[in-house]
């Protein structure tokens, strides 16, 4: 998703929709009296509040007042688009743990596999990783407390915590016959939303997400993979495959780290005052080095400012498959009762002016990467923009018939079979090209 900050007038709003709630499930009339325009509004918010009596009254089991009135507000925001929604208190902090990049944890990759907690990898230089946790490795209990009944997410829940507080788990590992107990002290947890490594004279960098370290990671990637290779180097190839996106301010200065000039995103919400241009500034991280750019049907907003920037000032030659199609920007507007509410509030346009909001990003080369035979190619199809319920319209273009379902965003794991990546280095190395003579996109200015 992309996501930006209220501001100040998003917050009185907010607080006045909050008002208008209190009075109507005190019962209260509205006493003052209504303009033409707003009375329907009025009538209605009391026939919500009659229902809301009713049912607290009637219904044939006490109802929880509190989880009514939140179902009611998701109901009401659902209706919208699939992106607008409410977060309770506990949703709007784990929201902030993964925009922010870093919580009190032991730093471990999990997945749930027939009821047990599995351990995907340690996180390098963590306290699983410097307890000896392997991959491969069943949690079974957490301080003696069996894990059995847990959700996954529960299971992580648990695991996290303050900083500098112990926590004892019992492992089960494959070769040791009895389960044994491994006691950590929870750390300062950095998600890492950039991974990378040298593919030999090319720098391979994999954006995973968009959170508050992906600009620095990033840099930080590209000089030391500069410093690794050397004066060989070819140039870059950047993964967004299935990178769901995240802040809006990181997709701008992810762009910008690649760019020396020209607009990077247009912004528009209601109003015209709300549209809003973000230009990128002299400067390029990569000293102007050759790009390839990897997009595929899980390649969602934040990612696509980048590969619809790139794309359209010439930077970067996109290979993969089309991506999501989120061409929406969402506002978190902090409520009280520590809750928040996940407001669309603009839609997003590249740099030549498109939207591809239920349409996507095109890459110049489509490569498909070739499924198991065990492997559904349903599976491996992404849900696209377009095949969500409610979706918003693309206002470039009323016709559903230009709106497009979900590509694949299948990715092997053994990078000699990733075709993707393979025709991305061939590119760099010369071996193939493309002719992107008969470009038909808007210049960038």
């Amino acid at each position: 998703m992309v996501i930006r900050k209220s501001d100040y007038r998003l917050w009185a709003l907010a607080a006045l929709a909050l008002l208008a709630a209190g009075s109507m499930m005190a019962g209260l009339a509205w006493s003052e009296p209504a303009s033409d325009s707003n009375s329907d509004l009025y009538s209605q918010l009391n026939l919500f509040g009659e229902v809301l009596s009713r049912v607290r009254s009637d219904y044939v089991e006490k109802p929880d007042d509190q989880k009514l009135v939140e179902d009611a507000i998701r109901g009401m925001l659902m209706a919208l688009d699939p992106h607008s929604t409410y977060l309770t208190g506990k949703e709007f902090r784990d929201m902030q743990v993964q925009t922010k990049g870093e919580f009190g944890g032991l730093g471990i990759e999990v997945t749930m596999e027939n009821g047990m907690i599995k351990v995907v990898s340690p996180i390098e230089d963590t306290p699983a990783a410097k307890a000896g946790l392997l991959s491969g490795d069943l949690i079974t209990a957490l301080d003696k407390e069996s894990i059995e009944g847990l959700t996954l997410e529960e299971a992580v829940e648990k695991m996290r915590g303050p900083v500098n507080a112990p926590i004892t788990l019992t492992i089960m590992r494959k070769g040791v016959d009895n389960p044994f107990d491994v006691k950590m002290v929870r750390d300062v947890i950095r998600i890492k939303p950039v991974k990378y490594e040298a593919e030999g004279d090319v720098g391979y960098i994999h954006i995973t997400s968009f959170n508050e370290q992906t600009t620095a990671d990033l840099e930080r990637a590209v000089a030391d993979l500069k410093k690794t290779i050397g004066p060989k180097l070819k140039g870059y190839v950047i993964d967004l495959r299935n990178d769901p996106g995240g802040l809006l301010d990181q997709a701008i200065s992810v762009s910008d780290a690649f760019l020396d000039q020209g607009a990077i995103v247009l912004t528009k919400g209601r109003n015209e005052e709300e549209t809003q241009r973000a230009n990128a500034r002299p400067g390029d991280v990569t000293s102007g080095k050759r790009l390839v750019v990897l997009i595929n049907g899980g390649s969602a907003s934040a990612s696509e400012i980048v590969a619809g920037a790139l794309q359209d000032h010439h930077r970067a030659i996109l290979v993969g498959t089309r991506s999501f199609g989120k061409g929406s920007v969402q506002t978190i507007i902090p409520l009280s009762g520590g809750g928040a509410l996940r407001l669309t509030t603009a839609r997003y346009y590249t740099p030549s002016g498109r939207s591809i909001q239920a349409q996507g990003i095109q890459p110049e080369v489509k490569v498909e990467e070739e499924l198991p035979k065990d492997l559904n190619k349903d599976v491996a199809a992404a849900v696209g923009e377009a095949s969500l319920r409610g979706h918003l319209k693309n206002p470039n273009d009323e016709a559903e018939a230009d709106e497009v379902d979900g590509s694949s965003s299948y990715v092997p794991e053994d990078k000699t079979k990733d075709t993707q990546l393979n025709y991305a280095l061939d590119l760099l190395h010369g071996i193939k090209s493309v002719d992107t003579s008969a470009d038909k996109r808007v210049q960038a200015n």
